[in-house]
């Protein structure tokens, strides 16, 4: 298998992980993910998480409000330099937050690096997603003065 199929395989991995977390179940995206402090990611949510603690509680905070979802990646091209990967392409989402329907296409950057052999998720970062972004405010509870 070549270095690029390997890579491949690390994200149909992270994929099959990130449909599981948009049905309510973020547990496999923990068996994907390197579980170091430099790991990052920027959802299409807004914000930024850096370290393993961060970006695991943001993937658990989404699926608790996620459902009937699903995300394909398409366009994809993977790049491989020594024990580091990317990827770009295009998500192709549609789910439910807290009940709503939000569906888009999102620019997405995933970049892999090799542990002991196998390769691991160290950062995802898609375009800000504005409509997610508004059914999550529409969620919130009101913060108004009395």
């Amino acid at each position: 298998m070549s270095t690029e199929d390997e890579v491949r395989k690390a994200s149909i991995q992270f994929y099959a992980a990130l449909n599981r977390m948009l049905n309510g179940d973020a547990r496999p995206l923990s068996d994907v993910w390197s579980h170091g402090s430099a790991v990052t990611t920027m959802h299409p949510i807004g914000g930024r998480q850096v370290g393993w603690n961060e970006v695991r509680e943001s993937w658990e905070q989404v699926a608790q409000v996620a459902s009937d979802g699903k995300v394909e990646l398409k366009d994809q091209l993977i790049r491989v330099v020594g024990d580091v990967a990317y990827e770009v392409g295009v998500e192709h989402a549609e789910f439910k937050l807290g009940g709503q329907k939000v569906a888009g296409q999102i620019r997405v950057t995933n970049i892999y690096q090799q542990e002991a052999g196998v390769w691991k998720t160290t950062h995802h970062h898609t375009d800000l997603a504005p409509a997610m972004v508004e059914v999550l405010n529409r969620l919130q509870p009101p913060t108004g003065k009395a």
